[in-house]
């Protein structure tokens, strides 16, 4: 356990997002426990953009706080959260297919087939986007070995 904070801590002095293998399930920042960085995971459907949730919605959900910027959104989730919740648990599709995690950015996404899928930068983004179906088979078989097991 030192051994892991003491490779966290030096990843993020080195201004590295790497994160390590066995890490929780789903991306929260090191400072919080908000997932998608408190964006409402439901308006990406049925808002087609990203949106800041409210703490006024708020669900715990698989060890992160899940906000939404309605109760008709956070009860949606709590219905099918499946549906809902992005891929890899947040973390970036592209570095999931490449065999290591890296922070999602909530900003970055794309929803494919009915699912969500978040990306490190625009730049990442571009190469994830050469070979989409590609990407999401290799990650879809390699993410389960990056992280710990779900609550």
């Amino acid at each position: 356990m030192q051994i892991k904070l003491l490779m966290l801590i030096t990843l993020l002095f080195a201004g590295g997002s790497a994160v390590l293998a066995g890490e929780d399930p789903i991306y929260t920042s090191f400072l919080n426990s908000k997932a998608v960085g408190g964006y409402d995971t439901v308006a990406y459907f049925t808002e087609g953009k990203a949106v800041k949730g409210k703490k006024d919605f708020q669900l715990e959900y698989m060890g992160a706080d899940w906000r939404f910027v309605s109760k008709e959104n956070l009860e949606l989730f709590k219905a099918m959260p499946e549906k809902y919740a992005p891929q890899y648990g947040g973390y970036c599709a592209w570095a999931a297919a490449r065999g290591y995690t890296a922070s999602g950015d909530p900003k970055v996404w794309k929803v494919v087939k009915g699912k969500l899928y978040l990306n490190y930068n625009e730049d990442v983004k571009a190469k994830w986007e050469k070979d989409i179906s590609g990407f999401i088979e290799a990650a879809d078989h390699i993410f389960p070995t990056l992280v710990g097991p779900s609550e």
